[in-house]
């Protein structure tokens, strides 16, 4: 995935003075000394052969201290660009929160936007782009002709090129050893396709965020995921019959009434919400326990906060609540049990993202951010889901044995 660094950014400049190189400094939070870059290429014209300098008159948050940033970004350019279009907010982002919070969509209007990019040989894609930094461009000492700005863009796609082969590679490599999908599956085969899935989506998500959603973005988008092809004719009457089978068989479904769930399973396998919701319990009290120490944490003035730790706590707290919902909510709706051993999978996952949470609640608890009684309430919560996801996983490995 790529770097986004905005948020850490407190100034820096960007120099492409000298036709052919892009040289600058970043001071990022977090880190003791700057950064200096040293890329091949040049800016797009309105930067090309300018001195930009740019400060981030918002409050900054550190970078995060487990993963490395290297000091000396060399490698490639991208684009460089102080007209990048952007959708900004026209209210303060206090107010645009609770407007988020209440379901609604704050206003919003079209922005020229700082977009600076490179392709470092340290860290991948790198991408700093913000609407709210200021800016001092100085006066252009040369300007692209036409040939070279071709040449530019070609080298910002070259660039680009590399970071997708990288993503190429990272999906290869969860391909690798995939079994047969006629065979039968542990849960272990099915933790090797999760994988597979999310080095997709996260490819996906890059190619979204590089081009957009436009019409002509998702073809672009599709050409990239190797979604689009040329289909012999033999593969072209399969595909037909495959999307006829399943536009019938959503048909059917659309026609049939949604399953209920099991009376006798309720409190067990399921529960109503007061919305009316059906969820299943040990997914609900995730859920629920989340939200609660997010909005506490919103009380204690703590929105804004740069702890690694708490983002931490939180942020995976959640993340184990929607893996719960993928793993569970078919069962509390009646749907049945799917394969024990997918199931089991999806539950490893949740487990993984509730210890990362649970790592993030102990760096905090080194500190003096949270009152101690909220600590230890989120420690009992955090230990008590962790079992309640281990009996369902001991249950469901009987469940496979038998």
């Amino acid at each position: 995935m790529a770097w986004r660094i905005h948020d850490s950014v407190i100034r820096g400049e960007i120099d492409n003075r000298v036709k052919g190189i892009v040289r600058g400094k970043l001071r990022l939070n977090g880190l003791a000394g700057p950064v200096t870059l040293e890329l091949e290429g040049n800016a797009c014209p309105d930067l090309a052969g300018c001195l930009l300098e740019f400060r981030n008159p918002a409050k900054t948050f550190p970078m995060p201290k487990k993963l490395k940033f290297n000091p000396l970004q060399r490698g490639k350019i991208g684009n460089l660009t102080a007209s990048q279009k952007a959708r900004v907010l026209t209210i303060p982002d206090e107010e645009a929160f609770e407007m988020m919070d209440r379901g609604e969509n704050p206003p919003t209007r079209m922005a020229n936007a700082l977009y600076l990019e490179w392709f470092s040989e340290g860290n991948g894609r790198v991408v700093i782009e913000s609407a709210n930094f200021e800016l001092n461009i100085s006066a252009p000492e040369w300007r692209l002709t036409f040939a070279e700005e071709q040449q530019r863009a070609k080298d910002a796609e070259a660039g680009w090129g590399m970071f997708s082969r990288q993503l190429n590679n990272a999906l290869e490599k969860q391909k690798r050893g995939q079994k047969d999908p006629a065979a039968e599956w542990d849960e272990h085969d099915y933790e090797k396709f999760l994988k597979e899935s999310d080095a997709r989506t996260d490819k996906y998500m890059e190619l979204l965020e590089k081009y957009g959603d436009s019409h002509e973005a998702e073809e672009k988008i599709a050409r990239e995921m190797g979604w689009l092809r040329e289909l012999t004719p033999e593969e072209a009457k399969e595909e037909n019959r495959r999307i006829e089978e399943m536009n019938a068989a959503c048909e059917e479904a659309l026609n049939e009434p949604p399953p209920e769930p099991e009376p006798h399973r309720e409190g067990i396998d399921w529960i109503r919400t007061k919305d009316g919701d059906i969820r299943h319990p040990l997914q609900h009290r995730c859920f629920e326990s989340a939200v609660k120490f997010w909005k506490e944490s919103r009380k204690l003035g703590l929105k804004k906060s740069g702890d690694d730790g708490l983002k931490q706590f939180i942020f995976e707290f959640q993340t184990t609540g929607a893996k719960l919902a993928g793993a569970l909510n078919g069962i509390a709706r009646g749907a049945g049990f799917s394969d024990a051993a997918f199931t089991i999978a999806c539950l490893k996952r949740a487990l993984d993202h509730l210890h990362k949470s649970h790592a993030g609640l102990e760096a905090v608890a080194t500190k003096t951010i949270l009152p101690k009684k909220m600590i230890a309430e989120a420690r009992r919560e955090l230990f008590e889901i962790r079992e309640g996801i281990l009996k369902l996983m001991d249950g469901l490995r009987g469940r496979r044995q038998n």
